[in-house]
């Protein structure tokens, strides 16, 4: 490899090695996309295309990784064959090498920049030839899934390459000057480690409102042994309407905890008022339809996503054309979780036995909705639980005798 010339000369030695250890330095600045992680090796790998006669870049890039890989050999992490199956992963350096040499290019200028896109899109034919084939053969990844997984690997490397030219016209000012491209590495290795750890933070803070949620879900059915199963079955029919809408997994998540808590706020009902074998009167429904601001206020002091999730359960008994309570909010105004809950909700209560009455057949219990749709519900998601019941078995409701779930 040192003996290698590009026409001019011998090649300096030193920047071989300071080549070598660039590259096998940026293998280990990992950082994750949506399909995967990739290292930033673009930031040197193009300056190396200029700096480097074309014909030796391959085998830096080949030494650089398996430099990257020796201490985890030495540490017994990694088998001592994987520095010799490395150079399955440098393909991509195979295609700009070629390019270069065929197009005589030699000094870093914009003149260039046909032969540049050129060579990238020969680096990303190589990555993707090479990917393909070795996960089609170690994992029987199909190739068209591989294409959509390199793609963000593509991305990064095309906005890095500029930045690699740069450096690589810097390098004619100032021979060395290639290395400054390092910092650089190093920063966006702490920004995905802040990145994971974020994202390990949420997932934890996730798991703990589910758990509270749960939790609390099971208090409200100790205390209540129908409302508590009513808001079960609320919650899986609740699911799939969110899912027939397509909903976004942040406000399916607020429907599932909205649907579960919608009446936590039964639990500050007096008893005699929420088990009342017959219909309230008005001052007693003025007391039942507190629970949405009383279930708010509970949510809102365990806070974080329950906070949002109270929001749900506030609007729970909103109607779309702004006569619910207990602000009297319209269409959009009310947030979508809320909308499907209360679909959710009413189909449930009117298939549910009460003292007072038996309950409405699924034919009849449609019949409503329909009736009531763009005057209670939003019709959309009257028209998406429609879908639903059609579709799926009947959905579970509970059966337990109840009074007045308002």
């Amino acid at each position: 490899m040192l003996a290698a010339t590009n026409g001019d000369g011998d090649v300096d030695t030193l920047d071989v090695v300071l080549f070598v250890v660039a590259a096998a330095v940026m293998g280990h600045l990992e950082f994750e996309t949506g399909a995967g992680s990739l290292v930033p090796t673009q930031l040197i790998f193009v300056p190396m295309l200029f700096v480097l006669p074309p014909a030796v870049v391959p085998l830096v890039v080949v030494a650089g990784l398996a430099l990257a890989d020796v201490p985890d050999v030495i540490a017994g992490r990694l088998h001592p064959q994987r520095l010799v199956a490395v150079a399955g992963n440098a393909w991509f350096a195979l295609g700009p090498a070629v390019i270069f040499v065929l197009g005589d290019v030699s000094d870093p200028g914009l003149a260039d920049w046909p032969l540049y896109l050129l060579a990238l899109a020969a680096q990303f034919a190589g990555d993707l030839c090479s990917a393909t084939l070795r996960e089609l053969i170690a994992h029987g990844v199909a190739p068209k899934l591989q294409l959509g997984a390199v793609r963000e690997v593509w991305l990064v490397d095309a906005l890095l390459s500029p930045i690699g030219l740069l450096a690589a016209l810097a390098s004619t000012v100032e021979h060395h000057a290639y290395l400054l491209v390092m910092p650089l590495g190093a920063l966006l290795a702490v920004f995905a480690r802040e990145r994971r750890e974020r994202i390990g933070t949420a997932i934890e803070l996730s798991s703990a409102y589910r758990g509270t949620a749960l939790l609390l879900g099971d208090v409200l059915s100790e205390d209540d042994e129908y409302t508590g199963s009513h808001s079960r079955g609320v919650v899986l029919f609740a699911l799939e309407i969110a899912d027939e809408l397509g909903m976004e997994e942040d406000e399916r998540r607020l429907v599932e905890f909205g649907a579960l808590l919608h009446d936590i706020g039964k639990m500050t009902t007096p008893k005699e008022i929420l088990h009342k074998p017959g219909p309230l009167d008005a001052d007693e429904w003025e007391t039942m339809r507190k629970h949405t601001i009383d279930g708010q206020r509970m949510l809102d002091q365990v806070g974080g996503t329950l906070h949002d999730v109270g929001e749900v359960v506030r609007s729970s008994h909103e109607r779309y054309d702004g006569t619910g309570y207990p602000d009297g909010l319209r269409a959009d105004a009310i947030p979508l979780p809320a909308r499907v809950v209360a679909v959710a909700d009413a189909y449930s209560a009117m298939t549910t036995r009460r003292t007072y009455r038996e309950p409405m057949t699924p034919g009849m219990a449609i019949r409503e909705l329909r009736r009531h749709a763009g005057s209670q519900f939003d019709p959309d998601v009257v028209a998406a639980a429609l879908v639903v019941l059609a579709r799926d078995a009947p959905i579970e409701i509970p059966t337990t005798n109840a009074a007045n779930p308002a």
